[in-house]
């Protein structure tokens, strides 16, 4: 998934590509193997009048954009004559262009259907609904459902999966091949007809298992192109053919025949039968196999990121049904009447109720009710945001709170959730996949070594050499040229790389991700849960007496003994709310030592079971937007506070904003107040403790640096990157974050939407900067996948994860750093073994073609080739 600009398709005929865009198809392609496949189908689908197609390898799609009458047929016709397999798998009619905003889907993805076969048949309220009936996009205000937002590649993408066919034949493979290459290597274990048994178990594995490779290159030959999958076919063709006809007309076959390797062939070979080379034929296809398999899973995980961005979605809604006059209907019992409905039903305008856990079904406006609404799976910030009548709600949100009535005001692919899914498809369809160097020089390569080999049999017949000669120096020149070490020149590097870099808490996604840490200059970090913790913490305690730091509240002195009487009444009150800044503040109060004297067996406990001395908090209230309060009392100590004091134990305790305190009647401290404005405009979060009419404390809590961030840009600096902090919060919380770890304030940008933070991730990449990103939330998915490089924190969400090509998997930023230096040390390490594979067939090719190298030495000597590229992999075994 590197991130290389957006690739211009060539333009079609006529200028349609100026034109304007009727509609867009996405279409899953089937039978791609290699960076030529995409040049093949662009090049046909382009020459379709009014296409402009885009293809990307990882995900087996193409993106087309129309701006003329194309049928569906026409497409899928011009991809099958690239020799390919395609189908359609969503088409959207480009209506909605001029509103910036994608239209709604004309069909349902394969994925989706596979992601939800619980949905109900559309009833009757949308007789003309998107999914069953094709033609032209019906509006926004019957548009699909957020689960159809985006075509999402499958796995499905064609009739059998890849995969299964290629770990079945590759176990096949493995399993015919050991003894293949036992027997023909060792002479020893030479027995009577052990030539015949060679053949019968490696004829399965260079037909039936090396099927994709014979498939592909005659694809490709049919075109007039050649790919390593030409090399293969070849490779294990030529060896097969001669090892038949050797083995059947050549005498080879005689029982009690044995074969001993030698470096130069015989020119008589004095009546001694020509050798076999059955087992070179199936190791190469075995380790090629291998090296595929492994290939193909990479590439398949590219898709999931969208599907786990339809996961997020609510599946369903409790419409609100309403009375004529646009009010909610009530029954005889005075209830509102509803009904749980799927969410592509839903059209704008519709009110839909949010129970206190439920998601928020799609976009709209808060009607009646308030509650706290934990936005972090889209936005990734930790803190809930209170909402209230007239605010807006984010569909796919979470209500943490109170009840909510909401009117729904965008649905379908005009929802958020559907945009950060489009702003990701877009990011990984725009790419054009690095065209591997392997590629790239089997173009020559291969019609030069078949040229060579036609020409070591011309030559060897027109100097008088025999036939069996002749034809044996034009195989070896063939099995010489098999490009094992080349096909294996990646994915062994690959292989050990990745496994080191699972030991060290990084994942490497594929081949082609490994160039782009060679070239980044740029780091764009994003704060929350990246170089912050994520969650919440106490920082300090403000009373009137002082301020008094987390980790000075166990010292003695006024301030301290006032700050921990404030934070144990908070704590009490915020145990009984679910808020994570309540969350925060009770978990401080629980680390403070005991409150109430020990006994020598702990702390002494009532025979209510409850600690003598703790705090008890009873007729708790919540009032959303504003704070909490409760009646604290202090648990078995009488019914006075102390001697002399008056009154009872208990106290009703308030923590909340000073707004709130102050329409409860509670007198503001100007101390407290200064402490509390200080503590918003440094980006920190702050909430005031009251009782007996009085402000008390201010609890300052911030999202906490983490303990290893500073450290890991230090090390981002020395790879030559270039630090940027990006974040959704504001600039007092982005620049303290910023100071914390080392980041200059220039390099801040804080209040970015999840589409903006792509805009600025592209002006980066506009300014000549090549860069990385460092995310962990669905807001953050568009971005890692529009980078040149996308590094996810394993502790993130599950779709920032699948749209990175670095996962790093512990949390810790310093794996960013690690990350780099193992990829691009792993980048090395590929090239140096892409130089020796090419070098050994440059050196060896002439040697078979002058005679001077047996066949079987040429199979032996590809496989040394082979050990020598994954024993330089194994290297990378030691990479820190």
């Amino acid at each position: 998934m590197t991130a290389q600009p957006a690739p211009t398709p060539t333009a079609a005929p006529g200028g349609a590509a100026e034109a304007r865009p009727v509609a867009e198809v996405d279409l899953a392609i089937g039978g791609m193997t290699c960076a030529s496949c995409v040049a093949r189908v662009e090049k046909r689908l382009n020459r379709v009048e009014g296409v402009t197609a885009t293809v990307n390898l990882p995900l087996e799609t193409a993106h087309v954009v129309l701006a003329a009458d194309v049928t569906d047929a026409d497409l899928v016709e011009a991809v099958e004559k690239a020799g390919y397999t395609a189908r359609v798998t969503t088409r959207r009619a480009a209506a909605a262009a001029d509103r910036g905003t994608p239209p709604a889907d004309q069909g349902e993805t394969t994925a989706e259907e596979a992601a939800r076969p619980e949905a109900p048949e559309p009833g009757p309220r949308t007789p003309a609904d998107p999914a069953t009936e094709p033609g032209p996009a019906i509006g926004p205000d019957r548009a699909a459902g957020p689960d159809r937002a985006t075509a999402a590649p499958d796995d499905g993408a064609v009739p059998t999966d890849r995969g299964a066919v290629l770990a079945q034949r590759l176990r096949v493979a493995a399993v015919l091949t050991v003894p293949v290459v036992a027997l023909s290597m060792v002479p020893a274990l030479q027995f009577t007809g052990w030539q015949w048994v060679v053949a019968a178990l490696s004829l399965p594995v260079v037909t039936w298992a090396a099927w994709p490779f014979h498939a592909a290159a005659f694809r490709a030959a049919r075109h007039g192109a050649s790919t390593m999958d030409t090399l293969v076919s070849l490779g294990v063709v030529a060896a097969t053919l001669w090892s038949l006809w050797a083995l059947l007309l050549g005498g080879a076959g005689a029982l009690g025949m044995r074969m001993e390797p030698t470096l130069v062939p015989s020119r008589g070979h004095a009546g001694a039968a020509p050798e076999l080379y059955f087992e070179v034929a199936a190791v190469v296809t075995t380790f090629l196999l291998a090296g595929r398999y492994a290939e193909h899973r990479s590439k398949r995980r590219a898709g999931d990121a969208l599907r786990s961005l339809l996961a997020l979605g609510a599946k369903d809604a409790e419409r609100v049904l309403l009375a004529p006059d646009g009010t909610p209907r009530t029954g005889p019992d005075g209830a509102r009447v509803t009904e749980r409905v799927p969410v592509a039903d839903l059209a704008v305008g519709d009110v839909f109720l949010v129970r206190p856990g439920d998601k928020v079904a799609t976009d709209g406006v808060v009607l009646e009710g308030s509650s706290a609404v934990d936005t972090s799976l889209l936005t990734g910030e930790p803190v809930p945001v209170d909402v209230g009548p007239g605010d807006a709600v984010t569909g796919a949100t979470v209500n943490a709170a109170g009840a909510l009535l909401v009117r729904a005001t965008r649905v379908g692919e005009e929802t958020t959730l559907a945009q950060i899914g489009r702003l990701v498809t877009q990011a990984q369809a725009g790419k054009a996949p690095v065209q591997r160097l392997a590629d790239r020089i089997s173009a020559v390569f291969v019609p030069v070594v078949l040229v060579l080999a036609v020409g070591t049999l011309a030559a060897w017949l027109l100097a008088g050499a025999g036939t069996q000669l002749a034809f044996t120096a034009a195989v070896a020149v063939l099995i010489i040229a098999c490009p094992c070490a080349l096909g294996l020149a990646t994915p062994t590097a690959l292989l050990v790389g990745t496994g080191r870099g699972a030991q060290l808490g990084v994942l490497i996604k594929g081949p082609e991700i490994l160039e782009s840490t060679r070239r980044v200059d740029t780091v764009v970090l994003d704060k929350t849960g990246t170089v912050t913790q994520g969650a919440m913490a106490l920082e300090a305690v403000v009373t009137p007496s002082g301020r008094a730091p987390l980790d000075r509240l166990v010292a003695d002195g006024p301030a301290a003994a006032d700050a921990r009487d404030a934070l144990r009444h908070a704590g009490a009150v915020e145990a009984l709310s679910e808020h994570p800044i309540a969350r925060a503040i009770t978990a401080a109060a629980r680390d403070l030592p005991a409150g109430a004297p020990a006994s020598d067996d702990g702390p002494r406990v009532g025979a209510d079971g409850v600690a003598v001395g703790s705090l008890q908090a009873f007729d708790f209230r919540s009032a959303p937007g504003g704070g909490v309060e409760a009646v604290v009392r202090t648990a078995h100590s009488g019914l006075s506070r102390g001697a002399g004091a008056a009154g009872l134990t208990a106290r009703r305790v308030l923590v909340g904003q000073p707004a709130w305190l102050a329409r409860e009647g509670v007198t503001p401290e100007p101390a407290l107040d200064d402490a509390f404005a200080a503590a918003e405009a440094s980006g920190a979060s702050a909430v005031v403790v009251a009782w007996d009419g009085r402000a008390r404390a201010v609890l300052v809590l911030r999202d906490p640096v983490k303990a290893t961030s500073a450290e890991a840009v230090r090390e981002l600096r020395e790879l030559g990157l270039r630090p940027y902090l990006l974040t959704g919060d504001g600039e007092g919380a982005a620049l303290e974050a910023a100071r914390a770890v080392g980041i200059a304030e220039t390099d801040v940008v804080a209040r970015v939407l999840p589409d903006e933070k792509v805009g600025v991730v592209a002006r980066l990449q506009r300014e000549g900067r090549v860069v990385a990103m460092v995310g962990d939330g669905v807001n953050d998915a568009a971005a890692l996948a529009t980078a040149d490089l996308g590094l996810a924190m394993g502790t993130g969400t599950d779709v920032a994860i699948e749209a990175s090509d670095l996962t790093l998997v512990r949390g810790d930023l310093r794996s960013a750093a690690t990350a780099i230096r193992l990829s691009r040390r792993t980048l090395r390490v590929i090239q140096q073994n892409l130089f020796w594979a090419f070098a050994y067939n440059v050196a060896a090719i002439p040697l078979a073609a002058a005679g001077l190298l047996n066949p079987m030495i040429a199979g032996a000597a590809m496989a040394a080739s082979s050990v020598l590229v994954v024993g330089n992999s194994l290297r990378l075994r030691r990479a820190a």
